[in-house]
């Protein structure tokens, strides 16, 4: 019974890893469109800074489906989650999130919440990866 569990578990890991190379591929594309797209409307080779924050926004949007991808092989690799990419992969989001971020939608408790939950995740990255080079010394 405990090898039909560990092939099925690998069946649905490597089924999401292929999926979510397609989702990556897709993007990649929507992007190198999306890029193509602001170039040549006028004004020709400039882009408006609402431009710009799209394509940043979906930059980090498929660095994100990259390290989750990298997550899900590192699991399929050691069978173990590594929680060093996890707070990576939420780095990335909420980078993503703030970058991207109208301040006039939010009101201050909003934006407090958002700075506390970056330097949560943060302080949290850092005392793994520190912990984890403490110990290869």
């Amino acid at each position: 019974m405990n090898l039909l569990i560990k092939k099925f578990e690998r069946v649905v890991v490597v089924s999401i890893v292929v999926m979510m190379m397609v989702v990556v591929a897709l993007s990649t594309l929507e992007l190198g469109w999306i890029i193509a797209k602001d170039i040549i409307t006028p004004p020709i080779l400039i882009l408006e800074v609402d431009e710009l924050l799209e394509i940043f926004g979906f930059v980090l949007l498929i660095l994100i489906g990259v390290e989750l991808l990298e997550t899900i092989k590192a699991y399929l690799r050691d069978n173990v989650v590594h929680v060093e990419i996890v707070l990576e992969v939420a780095l990335i989001a909420v980078a993503r999130k703030v970058i991207v971020l109208d301040l006039s939608k939010y009101d201050g408790v909003t934006v407090l919440a958002m700075a506390a939950l970056v330097i949560a995740l943060a302080g949290a990255f850092f005392l793994r990866t520190s912990r984890r080079q403490s110990r290869h010394h």
